[in-house]
């Protein structure tokens, strides 16, 4: 069983992503972290030194490299991944792709806390976060909506997640 994550940043994806792999006693990835640490550096650094196009392609190669390592895994992956290179189709093939769907206020609320620690926000001020994130929610909601599940972030809890996984 291959679950991919999927959603915006801020949406929960590594926090589902740890409790559903505990629950279901397989590995958790979480795609950003393999990255840093192929890479050796934070994705801010990968950003700012190396642009995004190659962070995109170095997180293609490392969502690969894991979906055919490993039989059995719950991925959080990146806000963005679905977008490029045919990702969610790739990840579609490969298992099963949920969307962690979170309202643009509460996403908007999380990413003000954590702003700093992520490249594509990190110098924008409130106003311009808020236009970001409903611009970039609405440019990526066509990747996000192909996803088998979706989970609203209203019945966000284990058993949710589980019964939607299970049963439909």
């Amino acid at each position: 069983m291959k679950i991919f994550l999927i959603g915006f940043m801020g949406s929960g994806k590594s926090y589902w992503g740890r409790q559903l792999s505990e629950k279901l006693h397989i590995p958790f990835f979480d795609l950003d972290e393999q990255v840093e640490s192929h890479e050796g550096k934070a994705i801010n650094e990968i950003f700012a030194e190396k642009g995004e196009e190659y962070f995109r392609l170095q997180e293609m190669d490392t969502l690969h490299i894991i979906s055919e390592s490993h039989d059995s895994f719950v991925m959080a992956t990146g806000g963005g991944t679905p977008c490029y290179f045919n990702n969610i189709e790739y990840m579609k093939k490969e298992g099963t792709t949920i969307w962690i769907n979170t309202p643009v206020e509460l996403l908007f609320e999380r990413l003000l806390k954590e702003k700093n620690k992520r490249p594509l926000i990190k110098e924008l001020d409130d106003a311009q976060l808020k236009g970001f994130i409903i611009k970039k929610f609405s440019d990526r909601k066509i990747y996000y909506e192909q996803a088998e599940l979706v989970v609203d972030e209203a019945e966000k809890n284990m058993e949710k997640i589980l019964d939607k996984l299970f049963h439909e």
